[in-house]
């Protein structure tokens, strides 16, 4: 079976989507090339990317040759072309301005780290609505008071919104945020949101991802 749903270009161009599971796995290389690239790696074997995000090597192969040939045999991948055609692929490639709620330890960590940027992804508003935290300075940026969401988000052209908010703040600045034309909202509260079908939800919980690694470790 394709790596796509439907044949098409593959520098990802056209209305044809990948499949959610290719997607996932080439975001799970993704992360292991950047940081692989970071660490001054110029190659990377089949297996390599195996033993970091234990997919099949086979499987690796396969997804990467569906695409076009990327690594030599004997040789491995070219770490820095392969993070390029894999951005390609999941169409990450470029900068995209991300706006950041929520200036409390969480996301103050958010703010300070690499997470996003060694992905293209800029934070480049972060906002709280306690007026003790606003004006004040986290990393490179001045918090903003989330009154002010519509006129940046238009400003800087932003599609993707970080919440790092208390549950019960969640829902309404979600609601806000649709309205402010934001399409990707990535979830770190517990709070279950609701938004139009246009707009992405991702909420990220690390008591999932450990139910999920105890689900394979049991069995």
């Amino acid at each position: 079976m394709s790596a796509l749903d439907q044949s098409t270009d593959h520098d990802g161009r056209g209305g044809d989507k990948l499949s959610l599971g290719v997607a996932a796995r080439l975001s799970r290389y993704l992360q292991v090339l950047t940081q692989a690239k970071k660490m001054g790696k110029e190659t990377i074997s089949s297996q390599e990317l195996s033993d970091y995000t234990h997919v099949n090597s086979t499987q690796i192969r396969r997804d990467l040759s569906g695409f076009g040939k990327f690594g030599k045999r004997g040789v491995g991948y070219k770490v820095d072309s392969l993070v390029s055609q894999i951005r390609k692929i999941l169409r990450t490639s470029g900068q995209h301005n991300i706006a950041l709620f929520g200036a409390g330890n969480l996301g103050r960590a958010i703010a300070s780290s690499d997470i996003f940027a060694d992905h293209g992804f800029r934070v480049v508003a972060l906002f709280d609505t306690d007026e003790d935290k606003v004006g004040r300075e986290v990393g490179p940026h001045v918090v903003r008071h989330a009154r002010d969401l519509k006129q940046v988000v238009g400003e800087e052209d932003i599609v993707v919104a970080v919440l790092a908010v208390p549950n019960p703040a969640a829902q309404p600045l979600a609601d806000e945020l649709v309205d402010a034309g934001v399409k990707i909202i990535f979830n770190y509260s517990e709070a279950l949101l609701h938004v139009p079908p246009e707009v992405t939800v991702h909420t990220s919980s690390p008591a999932v991802d450990l139910l999920y690694a105890l689900y394979f470790y049991l069995t």
